[in-house]
């Protein structure tokens, strides 16, 4: 009696798993359609992570303004580096910690300049998405920055700029954006990460559920790198029913630091 209610348990265990579908089963995730076809991207995203202190994975550090205590604290991460190692050549990777002991004053988000691709995808501030099938607006939050994708035949930057120039494709259902053009004048993040005008950086956008992305960078720049490298995170959507981008024009926070020295009356520290 013992050995049949045992087989007969065996056997139903068996039955149930077989029901289950196995990973290789799973049918992959198909997002919604736009009126081309293609996966319907439009929305506000944002990154949660803490890529815009270091790219690589960290512990929690002291910030940049000692006064500030915890408040400018770095927060640990896991890194978003395929590998967790940024392939410096020699002399950059001396550039680097030099822009490190110096980030209080050279990194350009201080003095609110545009982000740059790609860190205006991971900064702290969200991004919204609006397609169609030519063309693809992206408009983000910090110091009103946007791009413009060409989805249409690939073009040529006319001059190097902040945000650089960004040509599109679709890849089945990811969007694969190639974007280059880009100045020397921007950084990864606050750990003076950074680049030359070399930069050629291609990003894949891949709607992996309803509410969620997965976004990867290949970043090559031979003056800088050893070799191309990747980032990869997930982007989350905003689902609040009124999700909506604000403004944070951060020039007049910063005009005081920038051009306060150049009065005939310094202003005093408060």
């Amino acid at each position: 009696m013992r050995n049949q209610l045992r087989n007969l348990i065996v056997a139903g265990t068996a039955l149930v798993l077989a029901a289950l579908p196995s990973p290789a089963q799973s049918p992959a995730y198909r997002a919604p359609r736009a009126a081309d076809g293609h996966p319907n991207l439009n929305g506000i995203w944002q990154a949660l992570n803490t890529a815009n202190w270091d790219l690589a994975g960290h512990a929690a550090g002291m910030g940049r303004v000692v006064a500030l205590g915890a408040e400018d604290a770095m927060p640990p991460g896991l890194g978003v580096v395929e590998g967790d190692e940024i392939p410096y050549l020699p002399a950059a990777a001396a550039q680097k910690n030099q822009n490190f002991a110096n980030r209080l004053k050279d990194d350009p988000e201080v003095k609110c300049y545009l982000p740059g691709v790609p860190r205006a995808t991971y900064m702290p501030f969200p991004f919204q998405i609006v397609q169609s099938s030519k063309t693809l607006l992206i408009s983000y939050e910090y110091a009103g920055a946007v791009r413009t994708i060409n989805m249409d035949k690939p073009t040529k930057p006319p001059v190097d700029s902040w945000m650089g120039w960004s040509n599109g494709h679709w890849d089945g259902d990811t969007l694969v954006v190639d974007v280059n053009g880009l100045n020397d004048s921007t950084w990864f993040d606050r750990s003076g990460d950074f680049h030359s005008d070399a930069l050629h950086v291609v990003e894949r956008y891949t709607p992996r559920s309803a509410d969620t992305l997965n976004y990867e960078a290949t970043i090559e720049d031979p003056k800088t790198f050893s070799r191309p490298w990747k980032i990869s995170m997930p982007l989350y959507r905003h689902v609040e029913k009124n999700a909506q981008l604000l403004e944070f024009k951060c020039v007049e926070f910063v005009e005081e630091l920038l051009y306060g020295p150049l009065r005939k009356n310094p202003r005093k520290s408060p």
